[in-house]
Order: structure tokens, then sequence, then C-alpha cells
């Protein structure tokens, strides 16, 4: 799918039932446009992935997503060898030269590619998803910037493979620590966050059948308010939907303290921030 301007872009996502904002609809449109990957960053459960994987729907393309997390390797990330293949052909060759062996054990065949090399073979683009890049060493973001450059992997045995196609890719971050500035260069930058009262409305009723307007204004100022506490984690709008679909099992029409005491634990994960919040109910969390 061409994305002729920014527009098409927001009503290509929206026919997907993913809504997005003028900031959001003019950076795919560039990184489409300048094949430069985005780099998503914002508190988790805003939208982030969901970008990537609305994306996918819109371009009729395949999904591979890359899920970081500390201790990830090129063994996972990138590719490796089957060692245990490798070792039953030595065994079956055992009476070749080494030199013949070795060059037939590290070929194609005995190949393990990981998801950053799925995408760089693909014969059809596809979305690449990197997600969580914060939650990598940073010496393992090295891995990543022969890709973002150059859209093409280095293997010593094998010599440079480069890209069949371009891949749309995007990187999401929590923000938990500081990137490279190496790996920031190489994307366009995409701030998502927690929606304004108004658009979070648009989304609960997108996302969740049946949801009157009334019902989804006041989830969306109730989260609006609990996010203004200082809380050890914000409910998102992963959460809220949650919320409005638990409101909806329970034939709530109208949420009162009462209601909102007895579902608290659907938006906040922590008991320390449910106590918190109770406790500002009577200051008008609610109004």
């Amino acid at each position: 799918m061409e994305f002729e301007s920014p527009q098409v872009v927001a009503d290509a996502l929206r026919s997907v039932g993913y809504l997005p904002n003028d900031r959001i609809a003019q950076v795919v449109f560039l990184a489409a446009r300048l094949d430069k990957p985005i780099l998503v960053e914002g508190p988790a459960g805003v939208g982030k992935t969901e970008l990537a994987k609305s994306l996918a729907r819109v371009t009729h393309r395949d999904l591979i997503r890359l899920q970081c997390y500390e201790g990830l390797d090129e063994s996972k990330a990138l590719y490796e060898w089957n060692y245990k293949k490798q070792l039953l052909r030595i065994q079956a060759d055992a009476d070749h030269d080494w030199e013949d062996i070795e060059h037939d054990i590290f070929s194609e065949e005995f190949l393990l590619a990981r998801p950053l090399l799925e995408a760089i073979r693909a014969e059809e683009p596809v979305i690449l998803l990197i997600d969580e890049v914060d939650r990598v060493e940073v010496e393992t973001e090295a891995l990543l910037l022969e890709i973002l450059s150059d859209f093409q992997v280095s293997i010593p045995e094998l010599g440079t493979i480069e890209a069949s196609s371009q891949p749309i890719v995007i990187l999401t971050s929590n923000n938990t620590r500081e990137l490279s500035e190496a790996l920031k260069r190489r994307c366009l930058f995409l701030h998502i966050d927690y929606p304004d009262p108004t658009r979070e409305q648009e989304i609960l009723t997108a996302r969740v059948p049946g949801l009157s307007e009334h019902l989804a204004s006041q989830i969306a100022k109730v989260a609006r308010s609990i996010r203004n506490l200082d809380l050890k984690k914000a409910p998102s709008v992963s959460e809220t939907i949650d919320w409005a679909r638990t409101l909806l099992v329970l034939s709530v029409e109208d949420v009162d303290e009462t209601i909102l005491g007895d579902t608290l634990h659907v938006l906040l994960k922590y008991q320390t921030d449910i106590e918190k919040t109770a406790k500002e109910l009577v200051s008008g969390v609610t109004d």
C-alpha cells in the first residue's frame, strides 16, 4: 500500500481500529517515504506495539517481531548455526578432508535465521517490530546498527546478506534507560503519551463495542484523574479498555465512587496504588 499523505496513513490506520493523532500519521508517512526506521517511545500500554500490528494489517505485510529482553544476544536476535545438525554431518563425513567438511557445514543448510535475519531475507516486504529495545544491554544495540543503516547482515562464513525488499522497521521503548546516540540517529523519533480524555474516549468507543459515549467519557476522565496521582504505575490505555469491558459485563451505566472502588484492581496492578487511589475518592476522583 502506497501512503500518499499523512491523511491517507491516518485513514488507513483508523480502518483497522487504530486511532492515530496527527503526529503519529506524519511520522509513519515520512518513515515510509524516507525508508527510515521509527523509534517509538512512551509509557507501557499506550499503543506502541499496536501501531506496528496495525501497519501490518493495512499494508498486508507479515509482522516479524523481535521481543527484546535482558541477555538477548546474536544467536536469538540474528542467527545461529544448527550445531546438532553440523555435528551429525561431521560424524557422517569423518573420512573427508576438514576443509571440505567446514565449507559444507557453514552453508545455508545449517543456518537458523532469527527475527532480524528473517526480515532481511523475506522475499516480500515485511513489518519488523523490535519491541522494548530499551531492555537490552547497550552492547547488544550494536547488532541493530548495520540493519538500521543499510538493511543488511554480515555473516563471516557467508558474507553480506542484503535485504530482498525494504521492511518498515518499528522499534519501541518504554524509556527505562537512555538509548545510544548511534541508534537514535538512524531513526525517526515518535513519542506516544497517554491520550487526552477526548481522544481516549474516541479510542474506547472504537475498541469496545456497545460502550455508550457517556460511560466512555466518564472512564476517560477517571483515567486522567488517576494518572495525575503519584502512583507506581499509572493505568495504560489497554487497561482502560479492559476496565470499559469490565463495566459492560457488570452492566454498569454510570461510574460512582462505589463502582470505581470495586473495580480499581482492573485499572491498577499494585496494591499500594489501589489503596492510594481509593483514599483520593473522597476528594472527588470521579468528578
